[in-house]
């Protein structure tokens, strides 16, 4: 009976000590894989001198950009200039047909010279015009008005004495008015010739300015951005005809957020790189300043000089500008590698003895390979300067010399 009971409980006992044995050496294990401290390089933050500088995107644009519109009609007879041609200003880019103005010219020419005629033979050819009352028909009505200003009144004389008969008086009367409102017709008449002039003259000066509009110069000096008419079009009035840019200067265009407006005066420096000339700084000025804020964007529009006297540079290009304020900080930085991104917030981890602390931080402008902290950290605080992404607060660390 002893040996069948010895028997039965053998293996329970044997299992036992399996389970025994497996229960201790886990134990020993997790005491061999306790995680040693994390080893992390560190930096001393420091309070540090910066001259701000604001950068933006920006885009090059033609200082002056016209389109050239005809300002008379008819038939393009003649191209002068042409896509990536330099003008003058002045220069004639595209001859209309002339023939019709010409005509139209002479005839308003010939219908003044009339009216001077019929005005007087002076003021002819260019001469200064008389005076109304030179005019022959005026002196002509001002000597029969003084002559029936003087018969009426010896007429009333001799009648006041009795010797004139009432009816020879009041046929010097009659006279007298006759005279004088043929006088004041004669005035009249005169200013009508006069006016006649006036408007003869001003027809011509029209047809005279239709003739030189005739020919479609450069409102200034610049490049033919684009044509836009061929000979044998007709065109008419503010048809466009050419394209005219001005692109020495240049003007580079962007914004400026809101936050950064104290820092931004007409005259300051601008540093411009573009694509096209990799590793080369284009040197500009601050021209102007909008002084609204755009509500959509919430920046305010800037315009930068750029010379470009040897052409290198095209409107439409893309630049990244940076703008040299004159304001001076003291700030505190960190290095880009110290910030820890999570959830919309920026961490740092300050050394506390031999574990870290997290801390949230708020970021100014980017220096760089440095970066502004403005609150979180003060100057003095070690803490960790790269690979900071698995870090955690309270993890243990070491730190490497």
């Amino acid at each position: 009976m002893s040996r069948a009971v010895l028997a039965l409980f053998l293996p329970f006992f044997g299992a036992c000590s399996i389970l025994a044995a497996g229960c201790s050496g886990t134990g020993s294990a997790q005491s061999r894989g306790a995680a040693p401290p994390r080893r992390v390089k560190t930096v001393t933050v420091q309070q540090d001198t910066v001259r701000r500088t604001i950068d933006i995107v920006a885009t090059l644009q033609a200082s002056e950009e016209v389109t050239v519109s005809a300002e008379v009609e008819g038939k393009v007879s003649r191209i002068r200039a042409d896509l990536g041609d330099r003008v003058a200003a002045g220069d004639v880019l595209v001859e209309l047909d002339r023939e019709k103005l010409e005509y139209r010219y002479d005839a308003s020419r010939a219908a003044l010279e009339r009216a001077r005629a019929r005005y007087g033979a002076e003021g002819q050819n260019g001469e200064p015009l008389r005076p109304l009352e030179a005019t022959p028909e005026v002196q002509k009505a001002a000597a029969g008005l003084s002559q029936a200003e003087q018969a009426v009144k010896r007429a009333r004389e001799l009648s006041r004495r009795g010797l004139l008969p009432n009816q020879q008086l009041d046929d010097a009367e009659s006279r007298y008015r006759a005279a004088a409102a043929g006088y004041e017709a004669s005035l009249q008449d005169a200013r009508n010739r006069r006016a006649d002039i006036d408007a003869g003259a001003a027809n011509a000066r029209l047809a005279e300015r239709e003739l030189r509009d005739a020919l479609v110069r450069a409102p200034f000096g610049g490049y033919i951005q684009q044509r836009l008419v061929a000979p044998g079009m007709f065109v008419r009035v503010q048809t466009p005809v050419m394209s005219l840019v001005k692109v020495d200067p240049l003007k580079a265009t962007g914004e400026v957020p809101e936050r950064m407006a104290p820092w931004v005066h007409v005259g300051q420096h601008v540093e411009l790189r573009v694509d096209a000339y990799p590793g080369a700084v284009i040197a500009g000025r601050v021209a102007r300043i909008s002084p609204a804020v755009n509500t959509q964007t919430r920046a305010f529009p800037l315009e930068a000089i750029v010379p470009n006297g040897d052409l290198r540079l095209k409107p439409g290009t893309f630049a990244r500008a940076r703008i040299l304020s004159g304001r001076v900080d003291r700030i505190l930085a960190v290095p880009v590698s110290a910030l820890q991104y999570r959830y919309g917030v920026n961490r740092v981890f300050v050394m506390t003895g031999d574990r870290l602390a997290a801390r949230e931080v708020k970021t100014g402008d980017r220096l760089g390979e440095r970066m502004e902290v403005t609150s979180g950290v003060r100057a003095g605080d070690r803490i960790v300067a790269a690979d900071v992404e698995q870090l955690a607060d309270g993890l243990r660390v070491t730190v490497d010399q």
